[in-house]
């Protein structure tokens, strides 16, 4: 189901910044641990990093370590992922999911958004 919205995406040149959002008029979202994955074309979706729904811990991937952080901002019902130092292999399309647990399937989906990375 459908029921996240993700924004934030677009072009940007190596070494940049985007900050993608991640929404719901459906739900709270943080009665749930909130998943970022990406897909990037001829290859399989990976997580990226995930926020507890316990205590806001972080598990990124290694890949995206010290580069992306997440964060949640209740007020608006928004996760954030910042991501800085882009890279190339970073162009995907990102999509926001929840699960009760990081790690636990996911239960939410949004539509995506595109990150390209290129000169």
């Amino acid at each position: 189901q459908l029921q996240l919205v993700e924004s934030g995406g677009g072009l940007v040149q190596p070494g940049g910044s985007l900050r993608l959002s991640c929404t719901s008029s459906e739900f709270t979202l943080d009665a749930y641990a909130i998943d970022w994955f990406r897909q990037a074309p001829g290859k399989e979706r990976e997580g990226v990093s995930c926020i507890s729904k316990s205590d806001d811990s972080t598990y990124p991937r290694k890949s995206v370590k010290g580069r992306f952080t997440m964060s949640r901002d209740n007020a608006k019902n928004t996760v954030y992922l910042q991501m800085n130092s882009l890279k190339p292999e970073d162009t995907a399309v990102y999509y926001c999911a929840a699960s009760t647990w990081c790690g636990g399937p996911s239960i939410y989906w949004g539509q995506g958004t595109q990150v390209t990375v290129s000169s």
